[in-house]
């Protein structure tokens, strides 16, 4: 039975990169006309393609997506949102799934893909993590995402989580930013993404639904650089009781 269902999901892998590819190739010129146009309209665009980009693909794929929590985001306000990372399909769900335009804060290896890395730079701030310059770059313009009232998406664990644990340990990054910033997190998580697109598989994919909630957000206000340990913690304890809990019912 396990060879059987590898075997499904190599094909089912087969399937989903094709139509990922063939998709990608149907929103790749309209993206990179994008380069015309100033941000923050520029990410507000964007976002707009890649949510109907993947309202055909992931349907196509056998995902679905059910989103919760919405709610939470208030008009006229953008968040620092914190989101749980177990594979490659979180950016793919959370991008397009957050209200309202954000950007990603995401690796630079992969915007040297072909084809494929000039749409992740259009949606992401770029991170060379092997480089303390690139880093303090990076955080920067993670400010300026926010100064321009978009959200900022930051997975605070860093890297996707292989510990067959709800959550690894969180970075402090994302918390001082919000603290810095003056800007509420909104703590999102995920359920399933590495379900259907394991983070210890080279080649397999496999049809279900993934769950996104939104939980309430928190407030940074009176907070100080240096209560930024206390903020990650308290956002981590959130995050960690609500998967515990496992997908919402709906």
């Amino acid at each position: 039975m396990k060879i059987l269902k590898t075997i499904a999901g190599a094909i089912f892998g087969l399937w989903a990169l094709f139509w990922f590819v063939l998709t990608m190739l149907l929103v790749l010129l309209p993206i990179w006309a994008l380069a015309l146009v100033p941000e923050p309209r520029r990410t507000r665009l964007f976002i707009g393609l890649s949510r109907v980009w993947m309202a055909v693909f992931l349907p196509i794929a056998g995902v679905r997506l059910r989103i919760s929590g919405k709610e939470h985001f208030a008009p006229g306000q953008n968040y620092v949102v914190v989101c749980n990372h177990s594979s490659f399909m979180d950016v793919p769900v959370t991008s397009p799934g957050i209200p309202g335009a954000n950007k990603t804060i995401a690796k630079i290896e992969m915007a040297r893909i072909p084809l494929f890395g000039m749409i992740y730079r259009r949606g992401s701030v770029l991170v060379n993590r092997k480089s303390e310059e690139s880093r303090l770059r990076s955080y920067t313009q993670m400010k300026e995402v926010l100064a321009m009232g978009l959200h900022m998406c930051i997975y605070p664990e860093g890297t996707r989580n292989r510990t067959g644990k709800p959550l690894k340990e969180f970075k402090d990054g994302a918390f001082r930013l919000a603290i810095e910033t003056g800007k509420p997190v909104i703590p999102a998580v995920l359920f399933n993404t590495a379900r259907v697109l394991p983070p210890n598989r080279s080649f397999y994919f496999w049809p279900g639904t993934i769950y996104m909630k939104f939980l309430p957000p928190v407030s940074v206000e009176g907070l100080k650089p240096e209560d930024t340990p206390r903020l990650r913690q308290q956002v981590f304890d959130l995050m960690w009781n609500e998967l515990e809990q496992g997908p919402p019912q709906n």
